[in-house]
């Protein structure tokens, strides 16, 4: 690092080591040495705020744009994290924004898209009346409290339905392969020749097909199981014997492919339950909810004579 950094590294470390707890009033020896800090903080960096003031063309409002980039300099330091970045990388971005919202607020928007629309630019800082006629910024008037939590739910459920269908394409694979091989063993007249019967191919796909749509309904509950029923035209307890060696595969296939791992993480402890027709779920939990259905059916059941 420059000398230069490392001088702004120890300035900040001062000011933040100064900051007095929430709630909590500073001392005057904390005030002074804050004050020292800070001075110290904008003599260092004085360059770099002479060259972005000529850079946004505010030499005409030298003092203002002065004052914006000590605010910068002073959110700069509240919310700096030496984890992300250098103070000297940090400090910058603060800067530039200040000196953009102090142009905007000056010389209005220049940009030529801005222009063909009369569009203006209003400061997210600025101060605004709320609902109830309290003074407020609209930046926490726009703010969306639950867009973390909503964007988290979100890509859980597009992760779990991904991992979804991978393991139902795994189980898929797995049944075409062992499916082909044996037709493969098959004993063949010899008018026919060598090679696997079209035919026997198109039965197979179907079969798959149906299979697929079996496991979706009853391990993962992706759809009616008395749809199914109408257009597969198999009796429900066919059914209850294909998706019960479909579990069991499936779950042997999430514990020996590496892929599915973490898959693991999710079973837990479950007991036979009914178990209602549901639509396609939207639920974080998706894999916890299917693991659990496969770990039930694969349970040997003793009502049901194989």
């Amino acid at each position: 690092m420059s000398k230069i950094t490392i001088a702004l590294e120890s300035a900040v470390a001062t000011v933040i080591a100064n900051t007095p707890c929430e709630g909590q009033r500073p001392t005057a020896r904390q005030r002074a040495d804050t004050d020292r800090a800070f001075a110290q903080i904008l003599k260092l960096i004085a360059p770099r705020i002479r060259h972005f003031i000529r850079q946004y063309g505010l030499g005409g409002h030298w003092d203002d744009a002065e004052q914006a980039c000590a605010i910068g300099v002073h959110r700069a330091i509240q919310g700096y994290d030496p984890a992300r970045a250098q103070f000297t990388t940090f400090v910058n971005w603060q800067i530039r924004g200040e000196l953009q919202g102090l142009r905007f607020r000056l010389m209005t928007d220049q940009r030529p898209s801005a222009k063909k629309v009369d569009a203006a630019t209003v400061s997210l800082h600025a101060t605004m009346r709320g609902a109830e006629g309290e003074e407020t910024s609209l930046e926490a008037m726009i703010e969306d409290e639950s867009a973390v939590a909503l964007t988290e739910a979100a890509a859980a459920d597009y992760l779990a339905e991904a991992a979804m269908h991978s393991l139902i394409d795994s189980y898929i694979a797995h049944l075409r392969v062992t499916a082909i091989n044996q037709l493969k063993r098959k004993p063949r007249p010899r008018p026919a020749g060598p090679g696997i019967d079209p035919e026997e191919l198109i039965r197979l796909d179907q079969r798959l097909t149906r299979n697929r749509q079996i496991v979706e309904t009853r391990i993962f509950e992706l759809a009616g199981p008395d749809d199914l029923l109408d257009e597969a035209g198999i009796t429900k307890e066919r059914i209850r014997q294909i998706a019960k060696r479909a579990a069991k595969t499936i779950s042997e296939i999430s514990e020996t492919e590496p892929r599915f791992e973490l898959m693991e993480h999710y079973r837990r402890p479950a007991t036979p339950q009914r178990r209602p027709a549901l639509a396609a779920p939207a639920d974080p939990h998706l894999l916890e909810l299917a693991l659990a259905n496969a770990s039930v059916l694969a349970e040997p059941s003793s009502s049901v004579r194989h």
